[in-house]
């Protein structure tokens, strides 16, 4: 497995090696030894989940208050538009965003450390998300920002074919970063 830096600090793609034979691949799609290697606790994380998505749903920006959470991301099935936005304070990339295409055909999958915002949006007919989270989810330390915020500017690729409500009641990002401090 390669271990990819990204413009975000701390955000790391990690690019498995399938093999490849007569009857299709086989890939490993985490390494605890690989995850230490580059900083990771592969003991810390206590949730899998996985989301199916049609083409053209967005979800997302969601993060967490207090200690936050880290995440493993992976597309399992089709591809997404994957962003993370950086909300920790004193950061050199603090209020900057990333984003990545993760697909079932490359087999990435991103490390987003504590202190981030993440959303995606499905780019197939049908896809699959796979969530590795180092901390049991509190709600009540759910933030969200709205996934078109002019002041984050993200470039969304395709128009959106459904939100949730809670996505669309979320707030703005200046709000967000007053609150932060």
């Amino acid at each position: 497995m390669h271990v990819h830096q990204t413009d975000l600090a701390g955000v790391l793609l990690l690019q498995p090696k399938p093999h490849y034979d007569a009857r299709g691949w086989f890939s490993r799609t985490f390494d605890a030894a690989t995850a230490r290697h580059v900083g990771i606790d592969p003991a810390a994380f206590v949730q899998d989940s996985q989301s199916r998505s049609l083409r053209g749903v967005v979800r997302g920006l969601h993060g967490r208050m207090g200690s936050g959470e880290a995440k493993l991301v992976r597309c399992s099935h089709g591809a997404i538009f994957d962003v993370v936005v950086d909300i920790r304070i004193g950061s050199p990339t603090f209020g900057r965003w990333a984003t990545f295409t993760l697909d079932d055909d490359q087999m990435q999958t991103l490390y987003i450390p504590r202190g981030f915002l993440h959303g995606f949006q499905a780019l197939t007919e049908s896809s699959d998300t796979c969530y590795r989270i180092d901390a049991e989810h509190d709600p009540a330390e759910d933030i969200a920002v709205r996934w078109d915020d002019p002041g984050l500017g993200i470039p969304w690729p395709l128009p959106p074919t459904q939100v949730s409500e809670r996505d669309l009641r979320a707030g703005a990002w200046a709000d967000l970063r007053r609150l932060l401090g």
